[in-house]
């Protein structure tokens, strides 16, 4: 039994496996969407398949709407061609509960798969159509948060968004200059309203995808490659939106332990590829039940009823503070800390450093008792509840298969957001000295870079586009040896582009030089200054 269009039709063989089907006639809505776009998402990947995907199937199997939801994905072409084009479309999602029980459903509401190539006429000649389309209501996002930076650490843009800049709408290659292009087609066709949705893991979402299309827009009006009046329309709120969002779900790599389950019970082809883009992916997604997407209400043309789902619909301000409540303080700080540390220690597992007194001590530490003081109750979710839910729950799941290598991936884009914003708020009192876990885990992560574990083994380092320029600062590093640890982590510390502020301004750089010193004092010095500083 295959994951296809026509096997789903197979009721009696799925209901077999234990799997939920779709409650609508997936034939007449991928027809709908086709023909009248409501929704269209950039990023085609786990976080998509496994939550929002699944958000837009149960409009669909609440009949509350006709249309699903089109699949675009800007960086990783193999995911179209060989997890989208195989198997119709469809997912298998499978929800990973506590107790080591799944739950299957077949999600079938992506109606189609686009690669965003304007270098494939076909491929921008859809895309124009379906932004040209009166009935496109919302445009969302899970790109990550590289997916907005127009430029290096230096504050020049990219070469490749240069050329964009250059070159104007007709052929981009960078997703802000794609969005870009194909707002102003949509201009042109009618200027009709449109939302724009950032539904990635950052804080203030919303305006980082804002300021970046905005960015690209105004340089191709400068150089007259798009009409003036398109900035105008481009910044009408009443036209085009921008809302702030916060989500939460975790959806690790997937699973040897799945893919043996569902090729036991007969569902053929579910092994999991690593794309050319080095994408680890399968036909299924595995993934935690807990979910939480708070959305900023700014739709002018509409929206579908996802409250209907169990999304949260509010103002900015709420959920800026969710955001805030969430990425700063109550899951994605203590996931960085026990990503790097995880990688230093050997972990392969997120639930099983949880079983590490030091490392579970450490995120009780950075979360209650450094993060907690800070944060704002956003009042619709309890700040107390959801780091509960996360410390005692989510994060020592041992069916969640996540591992602190995902994790690692990007942490220079990362920790900037998620300890950057309660290092200012603890320096806004003048009281960023009193901080200790925090500190310790940018020393983490500072050791992390230099590519060696606990034990001095050579550990490879997960992809993140800043470590051809970090790396090499930490050359001089001489682990059990003499070295200027100031000389050395000063550059990095300082840099308030990485994380949010200059670290020896607000009083944290020389805490932080001396935990580094501890970690590389030579093999096991990781262990013993988390010994230190957490106790036995």
């Amino acid at each position: 039994m295959k994951l296809s269009a026509e096997s789903i039709k197979n009721t009696a063989a799925w209901a077999d496996v234990g799997a939920r089907l779709p409650q609508y006639d997936v034939t007449t809505v991928g027809e709908n969407t086709r023909s009248a776009p409501a929704w269209i998402h950039f990023g085609a990947g786990n976080i998509f398949r496994g939550f929002i995907a699944a958000l837009s199937q149960s409009l669909l199997d609440q009949g509350l709407t006709d249309r699903g939801i089109i699949a675009a994905d800007t960086f990783d072409y193999d995911i179209i061609d060989r997890i989208y084009a195989p198997y119709d479309n469809l997912t298998l999602l499978v929800s990973l509960l506590p107790d080591g029980s799944t739950e299957k459903t077949v999600i079938a509401s992506v109606a189609e798969g686009i690669k965003v190539d304007f270098a494939d006429p076909d491929a921008a000649a859809r895309l124009r159509e379906i932004f040209c389309s009166p009935s496109l209501q919302m445009v969302s996002f899970t790109i990550t948060e590289k997916g907005y930076a127009l430029k290096g650490l230096q504050g020049e843009y990219f070469p490749y968004v240069t050329q964009d800049l250059e070159h104007g709408p007709a052929a981009p290659t960078h997703a802000m200059s794609v969005i870009a292009a194909l707002l102003y087609a949509r201009y042109q066709a009618g200027k009709y309203p449109i939302s724009l949705v950032s539904m990635d893991n950052c804080s203030h979402n919303g305006e980082k995808l804002q300021d970046s299309v905005l960015t690209v827009a105004q340089e191709w009006a400068e150089r007259g490659l798009v009409e003036k009046d398109y900035l105008a329309w481009l910044t009408d709120e009443r036209q085009v939106a921008f809302p702030w969002t916060m989500i939460d779900k975790i959806t690790p790599r997937p699973a040897e332990a799945i893919t043996k389950m569902l090729t036991d019970a007969g569902i053929e082809d579910m092994a999991p590829i690593v794309t050319s883009r080095s994408t680890f992916i399968a036909p299924f997604v595995n993934a935690e039940v807990p979910q939480y997407l708070v959305v900023e209400d700014k739709f002018p043309n509409g929206r579908p009823p996802l409250e209907k789902a169990g999304v949260y619909f509010t103002d900015r301000d709420t959920v800026n503070n969710v955001e805030r409540m969430k990425v700063t303080t109550c899951l994605n700080p203590l996931h960085t800390a026990l990503a790097v540390y995880g990688c230093l220690l050997g972990y392969t597992s997120i639930a099983a450093e949880m079983n590490d007194v030091q490392l579970h001590r450490l995120v009780e530490r950075i979360g209650y008792d450094e993060g907690m003081p800070v944060v704002v109750d956003p009042g619709i979710l309890s700040p107390r509840a959801f780091i509960d839910e996360v410390v005692q729950c989510r994060l020592p799941n041992p069916f969640i298969p996540d591992a602190p290598q995902r994790i690692a991936c990007d942490t220079s884009q990362k920790v900037g957001i998620r300890f950057g914003e309660t290092i200012k708020s603890y320096a806004a009192a003048g009281r960023a000295n009193e901080l200790t876990y925090i500190p310790l885990a940018l020393a983490g992560w500072c050791r992390y870079l230099l590519g060696l574990d606990d034990e001095l083994q050579p550990m490879e380092l997960n992809p993140d586009p800043m470590l051809p320029t970090l790396c090499p600062m930490l050359g001089d590093v001489v682990i059990g040896g003499d070295f200027d640890a100031h000389a050395v982590l000063s550059p990095i510390l300082s840099n308030p582009v990485i994380f949010g502020s200059d670290l020896y301004k607000v009083g944290l750089g020389e805490k932080i030089e001396a935990m580094f010193r501890d970690l590389t004092a030579g093999a096991g010095a990781v262990r013993r200054t988390l010994v230190k500083y957490l106790g036995e």
